[in-house]
């Protein structure tokens, strides 16, 4: 079962110091539209050719524009022995509500 985090979650947590890979799964064309810094992107269409590039020993926590397809590859992410995974519930639509204001909606 994919553990499901909050934005406002997982800014506490990134606070507090917890090593935490946000992984955005979204495509470039919606990069354009709102993006957050730091965040990896590897598009969900390529996840299964670019996965070896995440390390196993951080938690990834997955994002996309609702959480929908972030919800699809953490659960592919954990089918290929990933142990801390996590779905940002709600995406970058929630981030904004929560987080960030100021973010374009997409």
């Amino acid at each position: 079962m994919v553990e499901e985090i909050s934005p406002l979650e997982f800014v506490r947590r990134r606070d507090a110091g917890e090593d935490l890979v946000l992984l955005d799964v979204r495509e470039p064309e919606e990069l354009e539209v709102a993006s957050l810094p730091g965040a990896l992107h590897i598009p969900m269409g390529q996840v299964p050719g670019r996965w070896q590039e995440l390390e196993r020993g951080r938690t990834v926590v997955v994002l996309c524009r609702s959480g929908v397809r972030s919800l699809q590859v953490a659960r592919y992410l954990e089918r290929q022995g990933f142990d801390r995974v996590a779905n940002l519930s709600g995406g970058i639509l929630r981030w904004g509500l929560e987080v960030d204001p100021d973010l374009p909606s997409c």
